[in-house]
C-alpha cells in the first residue's frame, strides 16, 4: 500500500511539474508601445537594469526557432529600456532570447546608462556572452538583433574576434555602421583646433564610444576602411528610417553585399515619423525583425503600418 501510494504522489508531482511547464511555456508577456513602453523602460533602466521580460530566462531554443537571439543595446542605453518592446514581443513568438549590458564605465550610474566603453571592447564583452549563450542553449549559432551601437558593434566581433562561424542572422535597427556626422556636429568641432582634445576628454571622462563613431574616426576606418568585409555565411538585415537624426546622413547605416538586406522603413510605410531613438518601439520595424528572423522570412514582406515609434 506505501508503495502505491508514493507511485500516485509521483504520478501526481509529475503531473503538476507538466502543467506548470505547459504555463511556463504558453506564458505571454505584455508587449508595451508608445508612451507605455516609455514609461516601462524608464522604469526598467531606474530600477533593473540588468533584466528585461522574456529574457535570460534559461530557455533552449525551439525546432521551429533553433537559434537563441541574442539582443545588443544602443550607446546610453540599457537591456531593461531598449528592449522593453522586442524582447516580449519574440518571447511570445516562440523565441529564445537572452540579453546583457556592456560598455560599462565610470559613467554608467550602476549599469543604467551603457555603451560608453571602447567598442573594440565592448565586442568583446559580446564574443563572452555569446559563448555562454551557446553554452547554456546548447545551440551551435545565435541570431544577434542590436539597436544603434548595438547594430554595429557586432561587426568587429563577427569581423575579427571569431564571431564569423557563431552568427547566423544579424539584425540591425538603426546601425551606425560607417558613423555618424551628428547633424554636421563632428565635421564642425573638427574644424577647430580643440577638436583632438575634444576626443581625447571624451575618452577621460569615460565615453570613448561616442568619438569612435564619428564618420571617419580610427575604429571606423578599421572596421570598414577596406570596403565591406562581410562575413559571407552571415545573414545581415539593416532597417532604417530616413528621420535618422543621429546616424547621419541616414544612409550610413546601411550594407551592401549579396547576403544584406536594406530596408528603409518608408518604403514600407510612407507616414512612419520614427526617429533613430523610437526604433526600439516601432512596430513596423520589429515586425520586419520577426519576419527575417523566422526560418523562412517573406523578402516582400510588408508590415502593418501602425504603432509608429516615436519621432525622436
Amino acid at each position: 500500500m506505501r508503495k502505491l501510494f508514493t507511485v500516485i504522489l509521483s504520478a501526481l508531482a509529475f503531473a503538476a511539474t507538466f502543467a506548470a511547464g505547459q504555463a511556463v511555456a504558453a506564458a505571454q508577456y505584455p508587449v508595451p508601445f508608445g508612451n507605455e513602453a516609455i514609461l516601462d523602460g524608464a522604469l526598467g533602466a531606474l530600477f533593473h537594469p540588468a533584466s528585461v521580460a522574456g529574457a535570460n530566462t534559461g530557455c533552449k531554443p525551439s525546432a521551429a526557432h533553433p537559434y537563441p537571439v541574442v539582443l545588443v543595446h544602443a550607446t546610453l542605453a540599457d537591456e531593461a529600456d531598449n528592449w522593453v518592446t522586442l524582447s516580449p514581443l519574440l518571447a511570445d513568438n516562440g523565441y529564445c532570447v537572452y540579453a546583457f549590458n556592456y560598455g560599462e564605465t565610470q559613467l554608467s550610474l550602476g549599469g543604467r546608462i551603457d555603451g560608453l566603453g571602447h567598442i573594440a571592447h565592448s565586442a568583446e564583452e559580446l564574443a563572452a556572452f555569446v559563448n555562454k549563450v551557446l553554452a547554456i542553449t546548447g545551440a551551435s549559432q545565435v541570431d544577434l538583433v542590436g539597436h544603434s551601437q548595438g547594430g554595429m558593434m557586432p561587426n568587429y566581433y563577427i569581423h575579427f574576434l571569431g564571431g564569423a562561424s557563431k552568427v547566423h542572422t544579424f539584425v540591425a535597427l538603426a546601425p551606425s555602421n560607417h558613423g555618424t556626422t551628428s547633424g554636421g556636429l563632428v565635421t564642425l568641432l573638427r574644424s577647430f583646433p580643440f577638436a583632438s582634445g575634444l576626443e581625447f576628454l571624451l575618452e577621460a571622462i569615460g565615453a570613448p564610444a561616442l568619438p569612435e563613431q564619428a564618420e571617419g574616426s580610427a575604429f571606423m576606418k578599421k572596421l570598414f576602411g577596406s570596403g565591406e568585409p562581410l562575413a559571407p555565411s552571415v545573414h545581415y538585415v539593416v532597417i532604417e528610417t530616413d528621420h535618422d537624426e543621429v546616424v547621419t546622413p541616414y544612409t550610413n547605416a546601411f550594407l551592401h553585399g549579396e547576403n544584406v538586406v536594406d530596408i528603409l522603413l518608408q518604403n514600407q510605410c510612407p507616414t512612419d515619423p520614427v526617429g533613430h531613438i523610437g526604433m526600439f518601439e516601432d512596430y513596423p520595424a520589429l515586425q520586419d525583425v520577426l519576419n527575417w528572423l523566422s526560418q523562412q522570412p517573406n523578402p516582400s514582406f510588408q508590415p502593418r503600418c501602425e504603432k509608429f515609434g516615436v519621432s525622436l
